[in-house]
């Protein structure tokens, strides 16, 4: 059987969010944070970089640790590198550039932004210093959060910016003492400088910056790329919220971010780099919330933080974003999906898939891990916050070694998307998990189900085998639990 891909599409037991994917000479470079396994923040880990050639998107090569967190300065104070970028400079050499943060975000809106270089793409990266002005002081403006940088011939632009979740217009708020004070701390600023920001355009909203050609120091000052105030204009449904990043493809200017609603990656296009940027509509949810009308409550996974963007390898466009396992946002993974540009420019919303990178649907023969299903829902899945979650419902989880759907609750439904089925006879499914009940099968719509089998508790985990007779062609495999108990899947087979 050839060579195949899934999402997520690095290892397992890796946890690469946030995911900034670049074309260097031949070779697309994955830079993101670096999540834990089961960890209890965010971006525990040093940085690491997967690459791949443009020409095979199958075979994705670990480039190493390319940064520790221990090189920065303010590693003791807040010791987690954020969502990182990196551009080539007018020097031939690579920049890095990230913001660090404390446990479970505190601190993370304080700035400075960092920079590091290296000779390689995949590093090792030094650090060389903090974004500044040319008296030497911080750029400290807005509020210096998650990064992104282009080198737009020879123009070096950054990005960066996030905004905190209040409805008030600027007048009213500026009576509200409260929010003044939450914002005054959230940002590491003081009530005066919160208060100015608001007189003028607003501490919050997408910024934008130049440099100059030492990628360290301010060439124009920053200021918003679109109107913050989104109540009257096309961003009200999907207002900015963090995770900035920027594109250029046939000579427009692609701004790429995470929404307001935090499981969605939107995209709005601009003639200009710095201005009159129009909202477009959303690239992927992670929980495919909006795809062909899909609401949150129908979500098909766990929602939560979604960070990443588009690009252009080998003659395609790609999207890349991150999922999010074991029940919170602290371990998120990367996955990808071809997207298409359509004649005007424009995207629509894609589906996410179990298939993403592979070139088209996976092959049913073989073992596949439980893993990689792209829809796991018992109908009242929860979007994630800033914590881990301990009420029981589906998610990827792992017992050391053991990589497994866990918690699969009753009602529950497991979604791979695609397979290329051959008139396929016997389905296997290894689980554990002191539960009663029925698994139903189907490799058409998920209502559909043509085999229901008895699920019996088993400690450890146990392989059954299943006859069946599954519809030829490119189709979704769905999987429905209705048990008392709780269930681990571990693989299916064919």
């Amino acid at each position: 059987m050839k060579k195949q891909i899934f999402n997520p599409f690095l290892p397992l037991n890796e946890f690469i969010p946030d995911g900034e994917p670049h074309v260097f000479d031949d070779r697309v470079y994955l830079y993101g944070s670096h999540d834990k396994e089961g960890g209890d923040t965010f971006c525990m880990l040093d940085y690491a970089v997967y690459s791949a050639s443009i020409y095979d998107l199958k075979t994705w090569k670990f480039e190493g640790i390319s940064y520790e967190a221990k090189n920065d300065p303010n590693y003791k104070e807040r010791p987690y590198m954020y969502a990182p970028d990196c551009v080539k400079g007018n020097d031939g050499k690579y920049y890095l550039y990230y913001a660090m943060s404390g446990n479970r975000g505190v601190g993370g809106y304080f700035g400075p932004i960092s920079v590091a270089v290296s000779d390689r793409p995949y590093g090792k990266f030094k650090f060389i210093g903090f974004v500044r002005y040319k008296n030497g002081d911080l750029m400290l403006d807005y509020v210096p959060f998650d990064p992104a940088v282009m080198n737009d011939d020879g123009v070096i632009r950054l990005y960066y910016g996030t905004q905190y979740d209040y409805e008030e217009d600027i007048e009213t708020f500026l009576k509200n003492d409260e929010l003044i004070t939450l914002e005054a701390n959230m940002f590491g600023k003081t009530k005066e400088e919160i208060i100015e920001y608001a007189k003028r355009d607003s501490v919050n909203g997408a910024i934008t910056a130049t440099l100059e050609d030492d990628m360290l120091t301010v060439k124009e000052a920053p200021h918003h790329i679109f109107e913050y105030n989104t109540r009257n204009n096309d961003f009200k449904d999907h207002p900015f919220f963090e995770a900035s990043s920027i594109r250029k493809f046939n000579n427009k200017y692609y701004f790429i971010y995470s929404s307001k609603g935090n499981h969605e990656l939107c995209y709005a296009i601009s003639d200009y780099p710095d201005k009159d940027f129009k909202f477009m509509g959303t690239l992927v949810s992670n929980g495919d919330i909006g795809y062909k009308g899909r609401s949150e409550e129908n979500r098909l996974n766990m929602t939560g933080t979604t960070h990443g963007s588009i690009e252009y390898i080998n003659g395609k466009y790609y999207v890349f974003y991150h999922r999010l396992t074991h029940k919170s946002d602290y371990s998120r993974q990367a996955c990808a999906e071809e997207i298409k540009m359509n004649s005007d420019g424009s995207f629509d919303q894609v589906e996410i898939t179990s298939c993403g990178l592979n070139g088209g649907p996976l092959i049913a023969k073989g073992k596949y891990s439980a893993c990689i299903a792209c829809n796991i829902t018992n109908g009242k899945m929860p979007h994630g916050s800033n914590k881990i979650f301990s009420e029981h419902f589906p998610n990827v989880n792992n017992d050391k070694d053991n990589r497994f759907i866990g918690e699969i609750t009753n009602n529950t439904l497991i979604g791979f998307k695609y397979f290329l089925f051959d008139h396929n006879k016997k389905i296997k499914l290894t689980y554990r998990g002191l539960a009663n009940g029925y698994v139903s099968i189907s490799n058409d719509l998920p209502d559909k189900f043509i085999k229901k089998v008895k699920i019996n508790p088993e400690s450890d985990f146990k392989t059954i085998e299943i006859d069946i007779d599954f519809n030829s062609g490119v189709k979704p495999l769905y999987l429905y639990f209705e048990i008392d108990g709780l269930l681990d899947l571990l693989d299916i087979s064919f």
